[in-house]
């Protein structure tokens, strides 16, 4: 089973344990538990929202405006592979969007 674009996902340790990796390299990316929601819009299509990543480079922040408006973030890329996954919300400037800070977008 895969999730469009950047991620796919495999049962791991006992089937106790799921984790999502990178679809090019298969580098482990997140757990299961790690997943706040799965209703989220990416640039490319559906997205999860997420507490960590593992295994993944940083880039430079920025300022974007998104769906919900003004955010600085940072795009986030596999770490073996360089395929971009997602990014990493650094700042909300709306009050209402605060909760995204220091969270991550997986595509």
């Amino acid at each position: 089973m895969r999730h469009p674009n950047t991620i796919s996902y495999v049962n791991y340790l006992n089937d106790r344990h799921t984790i999502y990796s990178c679809i090019h390299c298969n580098t482990n990316l997140i757990y299961q538990d790690d997943i706040i929601s799965k209703g989220f819009q990416g640039q490319t299509g559906p997205a999860f929202l997420v507490y960590k990543v593992n295994n993944i480079k940083i880039g430079v922040k920025e300022k974007r405006m998104l769906l919900t408006g003004m955010h600085t973030i940072a795009e986030i890329s596999c770490i073996l592979c360089h395929h971009k996954l997602g990014w990493k919300y650094i700042h909300a400037v709306e009050s209402s969007q605060k909760f995204k800070e220091n969270k991550y977008i997986l595509e």
